[in-house]
């Protein structure tokens, strides 16, 4: 009988022993930091999102762990499949276009940078006379050199269908082409309907126009700022001729549909809009970088 009541007694110590373990591990978990993946593009914006993803941490408790990309398509591929949970690489007429051609339930969830998109050229160099009778058209850089664009020359942009339009619309605000105003901020080559000067325009991928500045067809190419960095361009320093500031192409983080409303992605927003992360930005991108929000 006694050993009876030993046993029942041990029981009910194990008892009380386990529930206590459990009671310890609980406030462990509660308070376990969340995850969140953001997809970004290397480059600058991949530095930027590392001070957003320290202040996330450092404000809220907020884990992120970034998915690195190397070109502009596979993040929205990602995203939508949910193997990440908001990606932070793009401009709102990228979206939207990538909303048309593929299906896909994304949606804008907050601004970060404009980022003005810039002919750059290895081969070019400034005139010291503007009013010299040689053909072609003058354009001023954002430090006001002036660089002569002869006839004949060529100049290669991003193919992906966004940035193609933006491209092809910088060139226009240039005065070297004309293209369809119906087409919007989606012009395409065809969309082309004067090219006075006869340039003779190369669509290579973005990752690659870096790259197209060393070819001696190449006069000059037009490169967003992710890729530009890479070789560390920035279009006030070095641009021949800059995309305005109050562009439409203001980069914003994305989410999908059904995840839109977590609180942690205005955590990570809040936090890739925190002083740290707009002092990062004016570092890596030389001060060409507009907040947009």
């Amino acid at each position: 009988m006694i050993l009876k009541k030993l046993a029942i007694f041990a029981t009910f110590a194990s008892s009380i022993f386990l529930t206590a373990c459990d009671n310890n591990k609980a406030p462990q978990e509660a308070t376990k930091p969340e995850v969140l993946k953001v997809g970004v593009v290397s480059g600058p914006d991949q530095e930027v999102a590392e001070a957003a993803k320290e202040q996330a941490k450092k404000l809220y408790n907020l884990d992120v762990e970034l998915v690195i990309f190397n070109d502009y398509v596979i993040p929205n591929q990602a995203l939508d499949s949910g193997q990440i949970d908001i990606n932070d690489f793009q401009h709102k007429p990228f979206l939207d276009q990538q909303i048309e051609e593929r299906g896909y339930k994304l949606v804008s969830v907050g601004k970060t940078f404009v980022h003005p998109i810039a002919a750059y050229t290895h081969k070019l160099k400034p005139i010291t006379d503007s009013t010299s009778n040689e053909e072609g058209k003058i354009v001023t850089s954002p430090r006001g050199e002036s660089y002569l664009i002869k006839p004949n020359s060529t100049v290669a942009i991003p193919n992906d269908p966004t940035n193609l339009g933006r491209a092809l619309l910088l060139l226009q605000k240039q005065g070297l082409i004309t293209v369809n105003p119906e087409k919007g901020l989606f012009p395409t080559v065809i969309d082309i309907t004067d090219n006075p000067y006869h340039l003779n325009i190369l669509e290579i991928e973005a990752p690659m126009l870096p790259r197209s500045l060393d070819d001696a067809q190449v006069d000059f190419a037009i490169i967003n700022n992710a890729f530009a960095g890479q070789i560390n361009l920035t279009a006030n320093k070095d641009g021949i001729f800059v995309e305005d500031k109050d562009s439409p192409y203001v980069n914003i983080i994305v989410a999908r549909e059904d995840n839109k409303n977590d609180p942690n992605i205005q955590k990570y927003i809040d936090a890739r809009h925190s002083d740290a992360a707009v002092q990062k930005a004016n570092e890596v991108f030389k001060g060409s970088a507009v907040k947009g929000w």
